[in-house]
């Protein structure tokens, strides 16, 4: 088995971040430094960060309502409320896959599934994201327009957007936005080039999995037909 691979079945990370770890000189197969696309065996002793790695044996998926001010990453040295802080009676080791800025909330999975983190992050399994979304100033029908159609940003034209406009005044506007692509802070991003403000956003579903009536910092374990579904 690649290297890569049995750290993402153990849990680690999905298998393109994983492939980073083993390049920054982190991981040993037997106490050598490993390399990208080492083959491990099943008596090999692997170590990350000089802790032993050892398989897991039942692979999980979390849907996550993310509380906004909440960070996804798992670094041992940041000192913020952790999304994994919220998994700390599950005992095993789970990340996060579907990343969420630490000023928005919504949906994100948490995980130790490393397939469905490479499908779910792959630019050839793309998967719609919808946001619920609250931005400054009445969205007039023009913008939204844009919004569809796609708007030129500092890395580039976007995709084309279903944009739903569920109210709208002179004091804010609630739209629904449904995008394919996954850059930094997109939606936020999109409506300031058309002169609106985002005052709060919140992801309600990924592909085929919706928030539904989760609460914030609440977690829904998906069955494997969930998960067969989604990675397809």
């Amino acid at each position: 088995m690649r290297l890569q691979k049995y750290l993402a079945d153990a849990g680690i990370a999905s298998r393109r971040k994983c492939e980073e770890i083993i390049a920054e000189g982190r991981v040993t197969v037997n106490g050598s430094t490993a390399a990208v696309g080492s083959s491990v065996e099943e008596n090999d002793i692997v170590m990350l960060d000089g802790k032993r790695v050892e398989p897991v044996s039942r692979k999980v998926v979390y849907a996550f309502y993310k509380p906004k001010n909440v960070i996804c990453s798992s670094s041992l040295t940041e000192d913020r409320v952790k999304v994994t802080d919220y998994f700390k009676d599950i005992p095993v080791r789970l990340y996060t896959v579907g990343r969420l800025d630490y000023d928005s909330e919504g949906l994100i999975f948490v995980t130790n599934n490393g397939e469905f983190a490479d499908k779910l992050t792959h630019p050839r399994y793309e998967k719609t994201k919808t946001y619920r979304v609250f931005c400054s100033g009445e969205v007039s029908d023009a913008e939204a327009d844009a919004l569809r159609n796609g708007v030129e940003l500092d890395d580039g034209m976007t995709s084309p957007a279903t944009v739903k406009i569920v109210k709208r005044s002179v004091t804010g506007s609630l739209l629904e936005i449904t995008i394919h692509e996954g850059r930094n802070r997109q939606v936020r991003r999109m409506l300031e080039k058309v002169g609106h403000a985002t005052l709060r956003l919140c992801r309600i579903s990924i592909g085929s999995v919706r928030l539904g009536s989760m609460k914030p910092g609440e977690r829904r374990l998906l069955s494997d037909g969930d998960i067969n579904g989604f990675i397809r």
